[in-house]
């Protein structure tokens, strides 16, 4: 495999990609913390304690809320170097992004897995997201040979 693309990330594009990426990170602060939250609600509740318990309610909707902003600033903060014409190269080994400031080569080792969604590769090391590839870069046939050989991978680590 040997793909060479250009292609400029819109800011939409990249904070979707950091929020499917992040959702299993999130995972505690959209579901276990608000579960928590409505439990110790309870507890105030049975205990007395409404404005306490009115304040657990409140913050166990609040909780999902706020770190749904804190993803959309963090891609904020990362726009001016993601969305950029870039350069993107893909082989067997890895692949690589250049742009006019930087250029970064990963390879595919480094990756404990790729997630295919509808609209990208997203890799991770270990459960951290680490980069992405959107599927619109690239044509039909490129991307069913990414799909090919991201499941050749998976089936490889398997076995």
């Amino acid at each position: 495999m040997d793909i060479t693309l250009r292609y400029e990330a819109t800011p939409e594009e990249v904070a979707r990609a950091l929020h499917l990426g992040l959702r299993r990170q999130l995972r505690g602060v959209y579901i276990v913390l608000p579960a928590v939250l409505v439990v110790a609600a309870a507890v105030c509740f049975l205990v007395g304690s409404a404005i306490m318990g009115a304040g657990m309610l409140i913050a166990a909707v609040a909780a999902p809320m706020a770190a749904t902003r804190a993803v959309r600033r963090l891609a904020m903060k990362q726009l001016s170097y993601l969305c950029v014409p870039t350069t993107v190269h893909v082989t067997d080994d890895g692949y690589e992004t250049r742009t006019d400031q930087s250029t970064t080569a990963m390879k595919w080792s480094m990756f404990s897995r790729v997630e295919a969604t509808p609209e990208f590769w997203l890799l991770y090391i270990n459960r951290q997201i680490a980069g992405f590839l959107p599927k619109n870069a690239f044509d039909a046939a490129q991307r069913a040979e990414l799909d090919a050989f991201f499941a050749a991978r998976e089936d490889a680590k398997a076995a």
